[in-house]
């Protein structure tokens, strides 16, 4: 598990894709720290298994599912790329459950000065308009953000300076399509309810007999 604080921004060294097998090599201070073969990192967000360490580079091996859904097939030699190691147990929990099992990619539409720091608007894929709310979290290459406010078609999250610097979203352009990660806890509550029989979902008269919903505000 991870938590969306990224530790550092490595470089890709080298890239492969031989016989249907795509391998990513990253260098990275942090990889020489603790990271063993069988480890799991999280690269732009992406759960990756550690293959072969080098001091400090590290190579993965991606599979065509994971190209199909993340931005990694896109990456070229010297290449930014947000890395954080999987959280330890008795680690900092500073950000928000991130699996790193990326749900697919957003695109930045726009971005605009907001104070010291800058709001960035990215498309919001439709089959995920319902998982993303304001004040909410999502992981966007791996990045722990807040969303600031969401339509059925866009989202928007404030990138304040010190990130801007740290990760990959500081630098990268309209345009460019970044790993989106819903929040776990969102996923789960819209299976529920998806699942859940008719008969036993809760209805309006039920909640408000409970004082779970004020009459006067929702009208």
């Amino acid at each position: 598990m991870f938590t969306g604080i990224v530790e550092a921004m490595g470089e890709v060294v080298e890239t492969t894709n031989r016989r249907g097998l795509h391998r990513l090599v990253v260098a990275a201070p942090v990889l020489g720290d603790g990271v063993a073969i069988g480890d799991s990192v999280a690269l732009n967000g992406v759960c990756l298994t550690a293959v072969q360490i080098e001091h400090e580079r590290m190579t993965v091996e991606v599979v065509p599912e994971t190209l199909r859904r993340t931005n990694l097939g896109a990456l070229a030699v010297g290449d930014p790329m947000n890395v954080e190691r999987s959280l330890p147990a008795d680690g900092r929990f500073g950000g928000h459950i991130v699996q790193g099992h990326v749900d697919g990619t957003c695109t930045i539409v726009s971005r605009e000065p907001d104070g010291a720091g800058e709001m960035v608007t990215f498309t919001l894929p439709p089959e995920h308009a319902a998982q993303v709310v304001p004040k909410g979290f999502v992981a966007l290459d791996g990045v722990s953000l807040t969303v600031v406010d969401a339509s059925a078609e866009e989202f928007r999250v404030t990138l304040i300076p010190h990130t801007r610097k740290l990760v990959t979203l500081g630098a990268a352009d309209v345009g460019y399509r970044a790993n989106l990660e819903v929040d776990v806890l969102a996923k789960y509550v819209e299976r529920a309810m998806s699942v859940m029989p008719r008969e036993a979902a809760l209805s309006r008269a039920q909640l408000q007999a409970s004082g779970l919903l004020d009459v006067e505000t929702e009208e």
